[in-house]
């Protein structure tokens, strides 16, 4: 850690706006003072927005948003901060379609360009679902002012009949239970009333507690503020703490690059390995190095993670949810985790200006069935798992700890599915040729294809076989899946089916091979096949021929490279552009 704080007092960007006497100056000043606001607030001290995605058609984000950013203020004013709350762009995966993952890059436009152009010496990033939480630490990233993660929380635990529900985890296994005739769709009803309980995110370690989890492991957040829930009193505190804190973070000019480093994004990897987390993670963490400058691969999540425990004891991977693992201690208990088992770079800065080890080797676990002991890992090499081939020359991701593990060594024949209405027109036909031993194939659902990559990677199973009993089988896509899903899934096959990569030309019958331990993915069929058959193949017809969905699908890059906008990578700094009079 070689952080050396910037000299203050000193002129800041907002004074660009606001400071002097000129006509432009007054005329900025004026328009503000509308507000209420008195003369002596624009004497130079740190503007503070509070990026806030609030949204009642973005549930993760609703209405605790607005009482967290009051708190935010609180900690600013104190700190001597003028705080500004800026209402920014809400994509919630519960309601956008075809998918939010399609607006996190227009998201991360839009709030990069909110920064950049007005008067903002720093950001508080209010953030709550999956896509928000990658969104605007990217648009923090292209612009490099200070800038806090607050995170909205999750919500608490569901019940139903004594049984605790995980939002997402439970919807997949109530589906399929009343598909396979366990349950009735009366039932299933009445178990949505236990789903939502409270204002926040998912309650199961999904994808919106992942990238809470990576935002704190990067250090880009107060230490604890991953797990707090929604309602909890304590989740307000951090709140009016981080207030506080981003004002001194603009005196010390203590930016995201200096934060976000290699080792920074490596701590993350390997925390995303001990919470089980979403395999979401890697498309996010890698469209964020890409904004901040720096070199992550695919190649590194499987290095990183591929001998850490998963220690977690969190749904879909294991029993319990998010409140469970706020009272145990959180995630500052398995940073610490990760630091006595040499797992952790302990100098990476954080936030707060200190160590992230700093921050955790007080850390204590209140209870080690939810953070486990590593002897009593959910599974020893609990890493996303990057394999490889003729199949998925760019890579394919699978999370271990939510497979079957007998079936991470298996051999089977395709069964193909063109793209998701063809799934969707097929899979409950009682003729379709498919058993327990066949490997589930769908193409057209990566970037380009869907378009913008939904979560559809984990194709519920055939209701015939689920009669049978059969809970799993392997299924390979170019899609994603929610963090909140499991099964044995190969996800983000990349290059994709729409951009020509093999998995366009799998074809009914085939034999495929997945080998995890060997990190390998293979279509058995000659190279000279392979090849003859990618000679033939012609794109989908009907693409969008306007609008942001056509920016999109000509821009957006493959997953495994995080699947941003081509034109959007790397830091465009925050310079001041010229007066607007």
């Amino acid at each position: 850690m070689s952080f050396k704080p910037a000299k203050w007092p000193r002129k800041l960007r907002s004074q660009e706006w606001y400071g002097g006497t000129s006509r432009d100056t007054i005329y900025h000043r004026g328009w503000l003072k509308n507000q209420g606001y008195p003369h002596d607030l624009f004497d130079g001290r740190p503007i503070i927005g509070i990026l806030n995605t609030f949204s009642e058609l973005s549930p993760c984000n609703g209405v605790h948003m607005k009482e967290l950013a009051e708190k935010i203020k609180a900690g600013i004013w104190e700190a001597g901060g003028f705080p500004v709350e800026v209402p920014v762009f809400s994509a919630s995966e519960n309601t956008f379609r075809p998918s939010a993952m399609m607006f996190r890059n227009l998201a991360a436009l839009s709030i990069e360009e909110t920064i950049r152009g007005q008067p903002m010496d720093g950001a508080v990033l209010m953030v709550g679902c999956d896509k928000t939480t990658p969104s605007l630490m990217m648009a923090a990233a292209s612009c490099d002012i200070p800038s806090i993660v607050v995170t909205g929380g999750p919500m608490l635990n569901g019940y139903y009949k004594g049984e605790r529900v995980g939002s997402g985890t439970h919807l997949w296994k109530f589906s399929e239970a009343v598909k396979a005739g366990e349950m009735t769709q009366d039932e299933f009803l009445e178990a949505e009333a236990s789903m939502s309980r409270s204002t926040g995110t998912c309650n199961t370690m999904g994808t919106a507690s992942t990238m809470a989890s990576m935002a704190e492991s990067l250090g880009m957040a107060l230490s604890g503020n991953a797990a707090i829930p929604a309602v909890d009193s304590r989740r307000r505190v951090i709140a009016q703490m981080s207030g506080r804190r981003i004002v001194q973070m603009v005196k010390d000019d203590l930016k995201p690059s200096d934060i976000m480093t290699k080792e920074a994004f490596e701590n993350a990897i390997r925390t995303n390995a001990a919470i089980g987390g979403s395999t979401n993670a890697v498309i996010h963490l890698l469209a964020m190095a890409g904004r901040v400058g720096v070199d992550l691969t695919l190649e590194d999540w499987d290095r990183c993670g591929r001998e850490v425990p998963t220690i977690v004891n969190l749904m879909p991977s294991g029993k319990y949810l998010m409140e469970e693992f706020f009272y145990a201690g959180g995630l500052p208990v398995v940073l610490k985790r990760l630091g006595e088992g040499g797992l952790l770079h302990k100098d990476a800065l954080t936030v707060s200006g200190e160590s992230i080890w700093d921050e955790v080797k007080d850390a204590v676990n209140h209870n080690e069935d939810v953070i486990l002991p590593t002897e009593n890992a959910l599974t020893q090499s609990g890493g996303i798992v990057v394999v490889k081939g003729n199949l998925a020359p760019k890579g394919a991701v699978l999370k271990p700890s939510a497979a079957t593990p007998a079936l991470l060594q298996h051999r089977g024949r395709a069964v193909v599915f063109e793209d998701i209405d063809d799934y969707k027109a097929k899979i409950e036909d009682p003729d379709l040729d498919i058993d327990e031993t066949y490997i589930m194939v769908m193409k057209n659902c990566g970037p380009k294809g869907y378009p913008g990559m939904a979560e559809v990677g984990n194709m519920g199973l055939p209701p015939k076989l689920l009669k049978k009993g059969v809970t799993d089988m392997v299924r390979i896509s170019d899609a994603r899946m929610s963090g909140t899903a499991y099964g044995t899934v190969v996800l983000h096959t990349s290059p994709e089916a729409a951009a020509g990569g093999p998995l366009a030309v799998v074809q009914n019958g085939d034999m495929i091979e997945l080998d995890v331990a060997n990190r390998r993915l293979h279509l058995d069929i000659s190279d000279a096949e392979l090849e003859a058959r990618l000679a033939t193949w012609t794109p989908l017809p009907n693409g969008p021929e306007s609008g942001y969905a056509w920016l999109h699908q000509q821009h957006v890059e493959g997953a495994d490279t995080g699947a941003d906008l081509d034109f959007l990578k790397g830091c465009r700094g925050n310079a001041v552009g010229k007066d607007s009079h």
